[in-house]
């Protein structure tokens, strides 16, 4: 079995139920610690949960597979960049990088397939697709899923 993201937050999210089940748990015997403990697994749970959650993150993170387009994009807006001092701006939302984003394969995540009237596709991030919807005359836009796969939009 292959570990995906989508796994990792199922895990995180059984684990939430969890702790919430485990805090609805009180009246026990009383003697012993029995609240001690109960506590001590739900505080246990709860960092278990956040961890999940982490990890899904980071191996979202490892997977993606880069635009790598030879300039980068404001992930938002597209080509819409200045680099002023080794700093870039999206001159549209005013978002900065703190390093010259203009000279650098662009990095996000791919998250279209891009096919032109001559059948080359290309993989592309949101960013990038925005000027090659404007640039690119009767190419077809797929958005993947998470497993790859082009959904036509």
């Amino acid at each position: 079995m292959t570990v995906t993201p989508a796994h990792l937050h199922d895990l995180a999210s059984r684990a939430e139920a969890l702790t919430t089940e485990a805090l609805t748990l009180g009246g026990g015997p009383p003697e012993g610690d029995y609240l001690a403990v109960v506590q001590q697994a739900v505080e246990s749970l709860a960092r278990g949960a956040e961890a999940l959650r982490r990890a899904a993150a980071d191996l979202a993170e490892l997977q993606a597979q880069p635009c790598g387009m030879p300039w980068t994009v404001c992930p938002e807006h597209g080509n819409t960049l200045s680099s002023s001092a080794g700093i870039s701006t999206c001159r549209v939302c005013r978002r900065t990088w703190h390093y010259d984003r203009l000279g650098r394969p662009c990095r996000e995540p791919v998250t279209w397939k891009v096919i032109d009237r001559a059948g080359t596709e290309t993989r592309m991030c949101d960013g990038h697709v925005l000027g090659a919807r404007a640039a690119v005359e009767g190419a077809t836009f797929l958005r993947l899923d998470e497993g790859g796969a082009g959904v036509r939009l």
